[in-house]
């Protein structure tokens, strides 16, 4: 059985090898989410309810993150990273982690996520390419790539480039 929940100060190391594990044979990666992560804690655009672990077989075998980024007006969320160690990829882990993830940003009051990630993977959580919300990076990526989900039946017009936390620029 897999549980989800808040990431605790203890969790820091573990969860750092398991980003740094799972990001090691995937597709698209810089190398450096892991150290990433110990940079958005320290962050003001951190968010600690949204900071989450997937456990099973008494270990933390997942890991999501979603931090604050300014869209135009507004403050909403960026997804980053998703992180599964390689053995129990597959097993629906990720997909627990982003609907709890989806669930507590809800809760929050954000309207929007935004994600960087895979045009497979990324659309069976109702992830459509952000621009058809108006929503455009603040880097050259393709649009199947650059993603955005609402949250919450908002009648709220989201339009502008993305912010991201200035921790993603400095590593």
């Amino acid at each position: 059985m897999i549980k989800i929940r808040k990431e605790n100060r203890n969790d820091k190391d573990e969860v750092y090898n398991v980003v740094k594990k799972a990001f090691e044979t995937a597709e698209h990666s810089d190398g450096n989410e892991h150290d990433l992560v110990n940079l958005l804690r320290t962050s003001k655009n951190f968010i600690p309810e949204l900071s989450l672990v997937a456990i099973k077989d008494n270990k933390i075998v997942g890991y999501i993150l979603f931090t604050k980024v300014e869209i135009g007006q507004y403050t909403e969320l960026a997804l980053a990273p998703l992180a599964v160690l390689p053995d129990y990829q597959k097993q629906g882990i990720g997909k627990k982690l982003v609907e709890e993830g989806h669930k507590i940003a809800k809760k929050l009051g954000y309207h929007y996520s935004i994600v960087l990630g895979s045009e497979k993977y990324y659309p069976k959580f109702g992830y459509i390419p952000a621009i058809k919300y108006g929503i455009k990076s603040n880097f050259d990526v393709p649009d199947e790539n650059f993603m955005a989900i609402k949250l919450n039946d908002t009648d709220r017009k989201i339009n502008g480039i993305v912010k991201y936390a200035k921790e993603f620029g400095t590593i």
